[in-house]
């Protein structure tokens, strides 16, 4: 396996390609080379679609998405960067068949990117910004992936809070998207947190809002606590467990949100 990491390459991405394939295929080795975009702003992802429709030794599957996604995270982080919690997406059945998901998809959030109640954002630090209302939670406890069960997890949680999460919703590959909005970190471009409240009483039912410069842009009633906002999150604590990685006290998770996402400006 052959790892590029890249920054706006888009121009010498052809020829570093042919360059690879020339020399592997010259001492008769089989290859796979992985394409790792760190948010490039030019048309980098284009390019390397472009070049996998032409090169069947450049593969970007699902479960090599969330590679792309780890090498990032930990490239990030060597940059002194630092996760805080995790998105959970694509909840809906109907969402995962868009994308070509088999089961919800996950992403990290990290602190840069959080903001708190009130912040005001600029619209020109997006490319093409869209954004969705949902749920977060954080927990008062590491969850133990062998104890975990939905009465466990109801009982780990600390606060929950309402949530704006945005996205850089533009894709240069081919649908179904899925491996390219894995690897852009579920396309999360950052999180408005607002105050978190005490868990509600077991059946109690609410309703979540999504408001754009003072107007009621999409709403979701009667949700019903705690079954409507904690569908997914056993799933992907699981999954997390696979990877060795714990949940840990504090960390915020999006628990996924229910209807589409909306622009906060024309699509392109």
């Amino acid at each position: 396996s052959i790892v590029v990491p890249l920054y706006n390459e888009a121009e010498s991405l052809p020829e570093l390609s042919h360059w690879i394939d020339k020399v592997i295929v010259s001492s008769n080795l089989k290859y796979e080379l992985i394409f790792i975009d760190d948010g490039s702003k030019d048309n980098s992802w284009e390019v390397i679609n472009n070049l996998q429709s032409k090169n069947k030794n450049i593969k970007i599957s699902i479960s090599d998405a969330y590679k792309i996604q780890s090498i990032l995270t930990d490239l990030r982080i060597k940059r002194g960067e630092k996760v805080i919690g995790y998105k959970i997406g694509s909840i809906s059945k109907q969402t995962q068949k868009k994308y070509g998901f088999s089961h919800p998809a996950w992403g990290r959030l990290w602190e840069s990117e959080l903001h708190s109640n009130g912040i005001k954002l600029n619209k020109e630090n997006y490319s093409n910004p869209a954004m969705e209302a949902e749920f977060g939670i954080r927990f008062n406890r590491d969850l133990h992936p062998k104890e975990v069960s939905f009465e466990y997890i109801l009982a780990s949680i600390d606060t929950i809070h309402p949530i704006i999460e945005i996205h850089n919703l533009i894709f240069y590959g081919d649908k179904p998207y899925g491996a390219e909005h894995i690897s852009n970190n579920a396309i999360n471009a950052g999180v408005v947190c607002g105050l978190g409240i005490d868990k509600p009483k077991f059946g109690e039912i609410t309703d979540l809002k999504l408001i754009y410069d003072k107007i009621i842009i999409d709403k979701w009633t009667n949700k019903i606590w705690p079954t409507d906002m904690l569908s997914a999150v056993e799933w992907f604590v699981m999954e997390q467990a696979k990877m060795n990685n714990q949940i840990k006290k504090g960390d915020l998770i999006l628990t996924g949100a229910y209807g589409c996402l909306l622009y906060t400006s024309p699509s392109p």
